[in-house]
């Protein structure tokens, strides 16, 4: 038997430990039952802190924790997945190609920036969507420095007042001055087009986050969208022109691409419709987790969302479930009523909330301290020790706040 895993993301890493937990609860060789992750690389990229400087620094090594529980890597890219013969296609780094047969799917492909068709972004914009993006944003910045002061070289706007976008612009000051010099005066801007800023965090945590971007110097333009970009800098939607050598994108996330393949629904994100234990509804032996998949959290109407708190423990019960299929065991239900935020607020330190109402419980350097804990310790992968290592994937366990 063979548990094909697709992804090394959160989702795709807990799936992985998961299943070889329950293969060696059950005393199950991993000659009986194969468990096989696919991905380009055997690296956790930890894409929550790609708004920080020196973005090449921020993987973390998967093979040694893959190989203490005896999960398979299989380097290389799912190209194609034919659900009625059971076969992923995967593109090698070396430019081949083969097939590997699965008894049960685990789809964690993860989400990709929606980049719309705005005249110029493709040219001009940066993003942190990516370590590649985050790299690439890096270079540039550190670039500036040999331009004169001029024509918008010290403005960075920010399009999307989400998440993302207030991480990467009130990280943004501080990371400039680093560049060009203690005494610049960064000019930082996020756009933002619904009435108000951080429009999915609600009305509780939104005066300390208004509060923070002032007190970092942050701008805001809301009610507006970015219409077009190119050399000179970004033209908004309400006809505003703002020089700026660097525009950064981050208005929005999809499902990455490979989940068209799978002949079942989808949400307008892309996200495969699951049922409560993450199988992909219509579609045999197949489950999809983390951002891939439209899962419900509890039974008051709550959906996981794009992050990697929610694909995390999606990706242990996605992981457990797959093998429990296999080896003849009940599966379990995902479920996960806790809910958490922590923003990055840049040298205002942070804000900390709890619930889907968002009650705030932490602020200012408090709330800052946590914030590193999370980025620095909570996100990354376990000690490459077996026995840690699966001990680490009770998918009861996973993210329990």
């Amino acid at each position: 038997m063979r548990l094909v895993i697709i992804g090394a993301g959160f989702a795709g890493m807990y799936a992985a430990l998961s299943a070889a937990r329950l293969r060696d609860i059950k005393g199950v060789s991993p000659e009986e039952l194969e468990i096989a992750l696919v991905a380009p690389e055997p690296t956790l990229v930890v894409r929550p802190r790609l708004y920080e400087p020196k973005p090449e620094t921020l993987t973390a090594p998967l093979l040694d924790v893959l190989n203490s529980i005896d999960v398979v890597y299989v380097q290389g890219s799912a190209e194609t997945v034919d659900t009625k013969s059971r076969m992923v296609q995967i593109a090698t780094n070396k430019g081949t190609r083969k097939t590997l047969s699965y008894d049960r799917l685990v789809v964690a492909t993860g989400s990709r920036l929606f980049r719309p068709s705005i005249p110029g972004l493709a040219e001009h914009g940066f993003s942190v969507d990516s370590l590649d993006d985050a790299v690439a944003l890096d270079k540039h910045l550190h670039g500036l420095a040999k331009r004169p002061p001029a024509n918008g070289r010290d403005t960075v706007v920010v399009a999307g007042g989400g998440f993302t976008g207030i991480e990467a612009a009130t990280e943004m000051p501080t990371r400039l001055r680093a560049i060009l010099g203690k005494n610049a005066k960064p000019r930082v801007i996020i756009v933002e087009r619904n009435p108000a800023i951080a429009p999915d965090m609600g009305e509780g945590p939104r005066p300390v986050i208004e509060e923070a971007l002032r007190k970092v110097g942050v701008e805001t333009r809301v009610g507006a969208g970015v219409a077009s970009l190119d050399k000179s800098g970004v033209t908004l939607s309400n006809g505003e022109h703002i020089e700026a050598e660097t525009v950064i994108w981050a208005a929005g996330i999809r499902a990455a691409p490979l989940t068209a393949q799978i002949s079942a629904e989808r949400d307008n994100f892309g996200r495969l419709l699951v049922d409560r234990c993450l199988r992909v509804q219509g579609v045999q032996g197949v489950f999809a987790t983390g951002d891939a998949a439209r899962a419900a959290c509890d039974d008051e109407g709550n959906y996981a969302l794009m992050s990697c708190q929610h694909a995390t423990r999606m990706g242990a019960f996605a992981g457990n479930n797959a093998a429990a299929e296999l080896l003849g065991v009940p599966t379990r239900p995902y479920h996960q009523k806790a809910y958490v935020t922590c923003l990055d607020l840049g040298e205002a330190g942070a804000v900390f909330t709890r619930g889907w109402e968002r009650k705030v419980e932490m602020v200012g350097d408090v709330a800052k301290k946590t914030k590193q804990e999370i980025n620095r310790v909570w996100i990354y992968p376990p000690k490459p020790e077996r026995a840690a290592a699966l001990a680490s994937a009770d998918p009861e366990q996973v993210t329990k706040l």
